[in-house]
């Protein structure tokens, strides 16, 4: 592709084992934001890297993780509040990063949580109980 940095492809696992590649993006990508607390060299220390002409980081895994795109709710558009955020947060392995959008749209992307567990069958199960917790509320 004659680029240099990082190049984010996004792919799709069909339900007949087909791998479908949606998009290359030639930039950090929100499909590795996980890579924040997830990685050694997360996706944008990888890029600071490359721009800087330093050696590349280690891009292992600390801990198998899950994320989680927080959407916008369906039924409302406007100023909101995201409920269940004071009980997600105080759970160990739970990092929430809001966008800091004024405004909740449906299916508007408003953030992403990262959960981190010692198992991917752990982190699926905390990610789970984070989803069923949280919530786009419009404010009163």
């Amino acid at each position: 592709m004659g680029g240099i940095g990082i190049f984010a492809v996004e792919m799709f696992l069909s339900n007949d084992n087909q791998i479908l590649v949606n998009e290359i993006a030639p930039r950090a990508h929100n499909s590795g934001h996980h890579s924040i607390e997830a990685c050694y060299t997360s996706q944008f220390e990888q890029l600071a890297r490359i721009l800087a002409n330093i050696p590349l980081g280690s891009t292992k895994s600390i801990k198998p993780a899950v994320m989680i795109n927080l959407l916008g709710a369906d039924d409302f558009s406007g100023s909101y509040q995201l409920e269940g955020l004071e009980e997600i947060s105080a759970m160990e392995g739970v990092y929430v990063h809001l966008y800091g959008k004024k405004e909740c749209k449906p299916k508007r992307k408003m953030g992403h949580i990262t959960v981190l567990a010692e198992s991917p069958e752990d982190a699926h199960k905390k990610a789970h109980k984070v989803s069923s917790l949280v919530s786009f509320k419009p404010n009163p």
